[in-house]
């Protein structure tokens, strides 16, 4: 379906590039961030973080320690890179440059009368709408945690127990919002402290990205990876839902972003539970005009389907960078890919 070049795999608009990670753990190519010329791609398991440039080309793998496990990462607005080390239990700081470690912070709960420190395994981190203060999931722990910019850390309870928070990003209202896979819930804190969980009526959705809404400035955006549906939940709660154009009805969603021309992107990949060895991974964009249509007027769904040179490859993230192009990252092909809109 593709044309290979070097490595490099083109299908239409899109061109993938491998990651080529040092050793012999594959399989794990999990978050992206993006500045005004690299892009910077977590290896959870092979731990270490990769930069490439806006050519694909990857200009260095970063080692973080043994058993560190990076996941989530961020860029705040004094443009520092920040990682969390799941397994360690850190949020840290890293040199752009080098990729040395220039600030740790701990993050795991030192509870009274605990023999251990508990790790709360910070997966996602989001970055506040202030631009500095960072939050973080404790997908252990079932727990929203917060470092202010002083380095300070606390940490607030989910009322669901076993949620596994997943996902987190700041919203128009100024509060932090997330999704939960196992709660099947968007998680909210607003700026007063009040902590709320919104659940989503569908069977097992298992929501995973979410975006804020960038026209009407109301709302914030979600996957459902196993219920083939987008989601969007308004400042009050109210969630309403949207299908997604399934090729296979065992298809699974990764997480979704809006291009500059506010056009809605959203990751689809052959589950693993597909044997037939048939059909391909793919990229849906909805048009803006049907995402949003005049007030009081409705207008079918306008969509278009851009396929990937491969299946189940396990499309995770997806960003936009400075030129206005799209990055996205596949975790089992251990691949990055670029939608180019802007030459």
């Amino acid at each position: 379906m593709g044309h290979d070049t070097g490595g490099a795999v083109t299908t239409g608009i899109i061109t993938e590039y491998p990651l080529n990670w040092p050793g012999t753990v594959k399989g794990s190519t999990h978050e992206l961030i993006i500045d005004e010329e690299h892009i910077f791609v977590s290896g959870q398991k092979m731990g270490y973080v990769a930069k490439l440039d806006y050519q694909g080309n990857v200009l260095n793998h970063f080692k973080m320690p043994d058993g560190s496990w990076p996941h989530g990462i961020l860029l705040d607005k004094h443009n520092r890179l920040w990682l969390s080390l799941e397994d360690l239990g850190l949020v840290v700081r890293l040199d752009k440059k080098t990729g040395k470690i220039e600030q740790e912070i701990d993050v795991k709960i030192h509870a009274d009368g605990a023999a251990t420190p508990i790790n709360t395994a910070p997966h996602g981190i989001g970055l506040d709408a202030d631009g500095e203060t960072i939050w973080f999931t404790g997908k252990r722990t079932s727990t929203l945690g917060k470092i202010n910019p002083d380095g300070s850390v606390e940490h607030f309870q989910l009322p669901t127990y076993g949620a596994i928070p997943i996902f987190l990003a700041a919203g128009p209202d100024k509060g932090i919002w997330g999704t939960e896979l196992a709660g099947n819930n968007i998680l909210h804190r607003s700026v007063d402290g009040v902590l709320n969980e919104y659940n989503i009526k569908s069977n097992n959705p298992w929501p995973i990205g979410i975006v804020q809404d960038p026209v009407t400035h109301d709302a914030m955006w979600f996957t459902q990876q196993n219920t083939m549906q987008i989601g969007r939940i308004t400042m009050d709660g109210t969630i309403t839902q949207i299908g997604i154009p399934a090729l296979r009805l065992t298809d699974y969603l990764g997480s979704l972003v809006f291009d500059r021309e506010n056009n809605l992107w959203v990751q689809v990949y052959v589950s693993d539970s597909d044997t037939s060895g048939a059909g391909f991974d793919y990229l849906v964009k909805y048009h803006h005009d049907s995402l949003f249509a005049p007030a009081g007027k409705t207008v079918p769904l306008n969509y278009t389907i851009y396929p990937l040179p491969r299946r189940q490859s396990m499309l995770h993230r997806i960003k936009v960078d400075y030129n206005g192009n799209i990055w996205f990252t596949e975790m089992m092909s251990d691949r990055i890919g670029k939608v180019t809109l802007n030459k």
